[in-house]
């Protein structure tokens, strides 16, 4: 699918956003750039778009199914998708199943606890800050959310938590932690952004081996494998 140049709104890290006939729809196009510690180190990874693309169009069926509404129409392409034009709320929500990455920096406790219930953490969404942690009187207050707005993202974000812990779980894989992101459409908040292994904790059952962007985080292996091993454990078949 070619995209034209004068119709793109956005460009961030993974992804690229274009206007469309319709007002209020655009084209999510993701790409195979890889980043990490805030866009300080980068690489391409072959087919990483196409993965995530699919991957995500699947995921946001099934949470869409359960109840949850999402900005995600359709997939269009193998690295497209049409999506609502939403209004994003600046509050990025992060579910922790298991201690990992930045809860365990601080506050000093080794990975791979579990928690005895979900962890909701609250960020700003900014990436000249870095992402800042916050609280919810913080958003409401500075006025990055409502606080209905806020009830139902965290709602919301747990009845994903729970789709997903199962999904990957019939896949032997734990659901570690994940951040979603939301948006304003129409006077109601939907789930938006993406649901994928860039923004997710997947571990192997049992080994405890990452099957997430830690790999290349953290120089643990080729990222594109892991994701084609993803791919292959959802959809039954290697791309």
């Amino acid at each position: 699918m070619t995209l034209p140049p004068d119709q793109k709104l956005y460009e961030g890290k993974a992804k690229q956003v274009y206007a469309t006939e319709a007002a209020d729809e655009i084209i999510i196009h993701y790409k195979d750039d890889a980043t990490a510690f805030n866009g300080v180190k980068k690489a391409q990874i072959a087919d990483k778009g196409v993965i995530n693309c699919k991957l995500s169009a699947f995921l946001m069926e099934k949470v869409a199914a359960a109840g949850v509404p999402t900005a995600f129409v359709r997939q269009v392409s193998p690295r497209d998708q049409l999506c609502k034009k939403v209004e994003i709320i600046p509050v990025e929500l992060v579910v922790r199943n298991v201690v990992a990455g930045s809860l365990a920096k601080r506050l000093g406790i080794a990975e791979g606890q579990r928690l005895s219930r979900p962890l909701l953490e609250h960020f700003y969404k900014s990436d000249a800050l870095n992402d800042p942690q916050i609280n919810e009187e913080c958003a409401v207050i500075l006025g990055y959310a409502r606080a209905w707005e806020l009830q139902a993202m965290r709602e919301y974000s747990l009845v994903v938590n729970d789709l997903l812990r199962a999904f990957w779980g019939d896949l032997g894989v734990d659901l570690v932690d994940f951040k979603l992101e939301f948006g304003r459409y129409k006077g109601a908040v939907v789930l938006a952004d993406e649901i994928t292994p860039d923004g997710s904790r997947l571990w192997e059952r049992g080994t405890g081996r990452h099957l997430d962007k830690d790999v290349f985080r953290r120089d643990l292996g080729d990222l594109s494998d892991t994701y084609r091993e993803l791919y292959q454990r959802v959809f039954g078949e290697r791309l």
